[in-house]
C-alpha cells in the first residue's frame, strides 16, 4: 500500500445556487491518497487544518451565514424559552453519587440551573452541605464538573473540571472538611481514576503533549501516580506502552488502571480502545512497592469478555458473548484465570445484558430488550438467581454507591415519563420513592404517546422504530417528522424522557430508529452494522423513514433525518444514498468523512469499530460509509445542516464541514447547504443554555424545511 498526497494549483468549487444563499467561497486543492491500487479525491482536505487562518476563517463565515438565517426563523427562539421554562419545573439531576466513610457525595443540578455543583451529606440522610461551585472557579469562564472522586476516607475529592466543552480535565483537589482546594493541580487529562489505600494518593489519566488538539493527544497515554503536596513532574508511570513494553500495547489503547476498594488487594488495569472487549491485566498491590509492577493477563479480546466484571472472594464475574449472543454472566478462578472454561452462572436470556453491579451479598444484573428492562440479582453465597419485580416500567438503571450494604438506587424512565429514583433494599427487594427523587408533571406532556413498532428492512431484518406524537394528530402525511438515528458500537437508544420532545406538542412527529449496529438485540444486531456491514446501518434508517411515509405520519417533503456524532455516518450515507426520501438533514457534530477519521486525534483509537484504510477490505468499508466521498454533482439533495463543535475532541469539526463543503458545491436542488459552528462547545456540554441554544437550531432548520407553519422565517 502506498499513500500520497498533492497540492497544486488552487480551484474554486462549482457553485449552482451559490448566488441564493451566498456561500462563502470555498477553493479546492488536487489532493488524493491511493490504497490498494485504487485513488481516492479529497478537494477538500485543506479544511482538516484548524490552525490555520483561512481555514478558520471559512467556518466562521459559514458560522455567520447560518447564524444569521436561523435567527430569521421565529419558532427557534421560542423553542428554546419553552424548554428553559420547563427545566425550571425539573427537579434536582443528580449524577456522580459516591458513598465512602459514611458521606455521600453527588453532583446536583438544579431545575433552571446551568451547570451541576458538588455536595455531600454525612450519611444518607443528613444535611445536604455544597462542597465546590465550579461557577466560582475562573471568572468569565463557564467550568463544568467532569469527573468526581472521592478518597476512602471521605475526607478529600479529586475533580475533573473542564471548560469550552473540550471534555480535557484539569485535575484539583478538594479538602472536604476545610471546603477549600488544594494546590494540586494537572492538565490536560482525561480524569482521575481512583484513590489508593493511604487516602494520600490517586491514580490518573496523563498523556505526552498538553495540546488538546495536536494528533498525539490520544496517543500514548499513560497512567500515573500522585501523591498530594507533590510536584506533579515527579509523578510516576506506571501502566503504559512506555513504561510496560512488554504487554504489547499499542500509542492508540488507552491506557487505565485503579484499585476498587471492595476488592483492594489487587490493582487493576485495561487497555482501551472503542472495542466492547475487554483487555485486561492486574497484579498484587503489593507489586506497587517495587520500581516496576509485574502485571498479568486477566483476560484478553479473544476472551469476548464485555461491558462489565466485578470480584468477589475467589472469583472475578465478568459479561461475554461468547457462545450467547444476548449475553451471559460468567465467573473464573481470580489466581488461575481460564476465560475458556469459565463457570456460566446466569446463561443467555431472550434479552440483553446491559452491565453488572455489586452490592455487598449481590450481583444485580441490568437486562434490556432495546424498550423494556429488567432487574435480576444474582446471590454470591449460594448462587442462585431470581429477577426483581420492579415498581414500573421503562428504561433501568442501577447504581450501588455503598459496596458494604444492599442498598442501592434504581432509575426507571420512559419516552414519556420522567425518570423515577427509588432506593431498592436488593436483599429484600423493596423499593421507595428515594431522597434523590422529586415527582414531576410537565403540562402537555400527558398528551404525548409512544408506540414501538418493527419494520421489515431491504433484507427482511426486522428494525425497531419508536414513534412520539401528540394524541389526535392525522395520519395522512401532512405532519413533520425528525426521525433520529444512531447505531454504533453496540449502544442503544433506550426510551429516555427529554423534555425536548415538547416539540412534539407542536404535531411533529419524533421517530428513533434503532437500526444494526446499536445494541438493541445484542451481539449480533450489533455486529450487523459494524465495518462491511456497516451499510445495514443507513439502509435501516432508509426503512424506517419509508415506512413513516407508508403509515402516514409524514411524507418525503416533511421529513427531516438526523445522526450525532458515529450517526454522521447514517445520515450522510441516507440522505446520499436516498436524497429524494428527506426534505431535510442535519449532521451533528457527524462522522462524515470516515476515510479520512484516522487522521483525526480521535481517529485511531476508533479505528476497531469503523476499520483502518491499511487493510484492503477495511479500507473499501470505509470508503462506502464516506457520506463526503458519495457527494455527486448536479444531484437535488435536501437542505443539509453540519453542525461542529469548535472544541470537540471526538469528531472533528472539519469532518461536518467538508460534507457542507461538497454538497454546497454540487447541490442541484437550490435547498440550503449550511454549516453550523458552535465556538463555546465540543462533542457536547452540561450548559443547559448552550445545549438548549444549539438543538434549538438544528430542529428549527429541520422544522423550516419541512413546512412546519411555526418555523417559516420571516421576510
Amino acid at each position: 500500500m502506498k499513500r500520497f498526497l498533492f497540492l497544486v494549483v488552487l480551484v474554486v468549487a462549482a457553485m449552482p445556487c451559490r448566488a441564493q444563499w451566498l456561500y462563502p467561497m470555498t477553493k479546492t486543492v488536487d489532493a488524493s491518497d491511493a490504497y490498494f491500487g485504487k485513488t481516492y479525491k479529497d478537494p477538500y482536505r485543506w479544511l482538516e487544518n484548524l490552525k490555520d487562518a483561512d481555514v478558520a476563517a471559512w467556518f466562521k463565515a459559514q458560522a455567520e451565514l447560518t447564524d444569521g438565517l436561523l435567527a430569521k426563523i421565529p419558532g427557534r427562539d421560542e423553542l428554546t424559552q419553552e424548554w428553559l421554562a420547563l427545566d425550571k419545573l425539573k427537579p434536582a439531576d443528580y449524577s456522580a453519587i459516591r458513598y465512602e466513610n459514611g458521606r455521600v457525595f453527588y453532583k446536583k443540578t438544579l431545575g433552571g440551573e446551568n451547570v451541576g455543583k458538588l455536595y455531600f451529606r454525612q450519611g444518607w440522610n443528613g444535611t445536604e452541605k455544597l462542597l465546590f461551585d465550579p461557577g466560582t472557579y475562573k471568572a468569565g469562564v463557564i467550568t463544568t464538573i467532569q469527573g468526581v472522586e472521592p478518597s476512602w476516607d471521605g475526607k478529600h475529592v479529586a475533580v475533573g473540571l473542564s471548560s469550552g466543552g473540550a471534555e480535557w480535565s484539569e485535575i484539583r483537589i478538594l479538602d472536604v472538611e476545610r471546603g477549600t482546594l488544594l494546590p494540586d493541580s494537572i492538565y490536560p487529562s482525561y480524569g482521575p481514576h481512583g484513590w489508593m489505600k493511604d487516602n494520600k494518593s490517586f491514580l490518573y489519566d496523563a498523556g505526552k503533549t498538553t495540546d488538546i488538539k495536536s494528533l498525539e493527544i490520544e496517543l500514548n497515554r499513560k497512567t500515573k501516580v500522585h501523591k498530594l503536596g507533590t510536584d506533579v513532574s515527579m509523578d510516576v508511570d506506571i501502566f503504559s506502552d512506555e513504561s510496560n513494553p512488554e504487554l504489547g500495547m499499542t500509542a492508540k489503547e488507552i491506557p487505565g488502571a485503579s484499585i476498587n476498594e471492595s476488592y483492594p488487594d489487587y490493582i487493576v488495569g485495561s487497555a482501551e480502545t472503542v472495542q466492547s472487549e475487554l483487555r485486561m491485566f492486574y497484579a498484587p498491590v503489593s507489586e506497587m512497592k517495587h520500581a516496576k509492577i509485574k502485571w498479568e493477563v486477566l483476560c484478553d479480546r479473544s476472551n469476548d469478555v464485555v461491558r462489565s466484571f466485578t470480584f468477589q472472594g475467589n472469583y472475578v464475574y465478568a459479561v461475554t458473548h461468547a457462545g450467547a449472543p444476548k449475553y451471559k454472566l460468567v465467573r473464573t478462578s481470580v489466581k488461575h484465570p481460564d476465560w475458556e472454561h469459565a463457570e456460566t452462572v446466569i446463561p443467555e436470556a431472550a434479552d440483553s445484558i446491559k452491565y453488572i453491579t455489586k452490592t455487598k451479598h449481590y450481583l444485580l444484573v441490568v437486562y434490556s430488550n432495546g424498550i423494556i428492562g429488567r432487574l435480576v440479582k444474582y446471590d454470591l453465597s449460594n448462587g442462585k438467581a431470581a429477577e426483581i419485580k420492579l415498581p414500573a416500567f421503562g428504561t433501568v438503571g442501577v447504581s450501588c454507591p455503598d459496596w458494604k450494604t444492599d442498598r442501592c438506587l434504581v432509575y426507571i424512565t420512559s419516552w414519556t415519563s420522567p425518570v423515577t429514583i427509588y432506593d431498592c433494599d436488593a436483599q429484600k427487594d423493596t423499593f421507595a420513592k428515594s431522597i434523590f427523587n422529586t415527582d414531576v408533571s410537565y403540562p402537555g406532556f400527558e398528551n404525548l404517546v409512544s408506540e414501538e413498532v418493527e419494520v421489515p428492512g431491504h433484507d427482511g431484518a426486522m428494525i425497531p422504530l419508536s414513534i412520539i406524537y401528540r394524541k389526535g394528530i392525522p395520519l395522512d402525511g401532512s405532519n413533520s417528522c425528525i426521525l433520529i438515528g444512531y447505531g454504533a458500537y453496540g449502544n442503544s437508544l433506550t426510551p429516555t424522557f427529554n423534555i425536548r420532545n415538547s416539540v412534539a406538542l407542536r404535531g411533529v412527529v419524533l421517530a428513533i430508529a434503532h437500526p444494526r449496529g446499536g445494541g438493541e438485540k445484542g451481539e449480533e444486531w450489533y455486529r450487523a452494522g459494524y465495518k462491511t456491514t456497516k451499510p445495514n446501518t443507513w439502509k435501516d434508517f432508509i426503512s424506517c423513514a419509508e415506512y413513516l411515509v407508508k403509515k402516514g405520519y409524514t411524507s418525503p417533503q416533511k421529513l427531516g433525518g438526523t445522526g450525532t456524532s458515529a450517526g454522521g455516518i447514517l445520515i450522510s450515507r441516507a440522505i446520499t444514498e436516498r436524497p429524494d426520501l428527506f426534505a431535510a438533514a442535519v449532521c451533528n457534530v457527524g462522522c462524515a468523512n470516515t476515510m479520512r477519521q484516522e487522521f483525526s486525534p480521535n481517529g485511531p483509537v476508533n479505528t476497531p469499530e469503523f476499520g483502518t484504510v491499511k487493510d484492503p477490505v477495511e479500507c473499501q468499508a470505509l470508503f462506502e460509509m464516506d457520506g463526503v466521498a458519495h457527494v455527486q454533482n448536479g444531484v437535488k439533495y435536501p437542505a443539509v445542516m453540519g453542525v461542529g463543535g469548535w472544541n470537540d475532541p471526538r469528531v472533528t469539526a472539519w469532518e461536518p464541514g467538508k460534507f457542507v463543503a461538497a454538497l454546497q458545491a454540487a447541490t442541484a436542488s437550490g435547498n440550503p447547504i449550511l454549516m453550523k459552528v458552535n465556538y463555546d462547545n465540543g462533542h457536547f456540554t452540561e450548559e443547559k443554555i448552550v445545549t438548549f441554544k444549539n438543538f434549538a437550531g438544528q430542529y428549527a432548520f429541520l422544522l423550516w424545511q419541512t413546512g412546519h407553519k411555526e418555523f417559516q422565517p420571516v421576510k
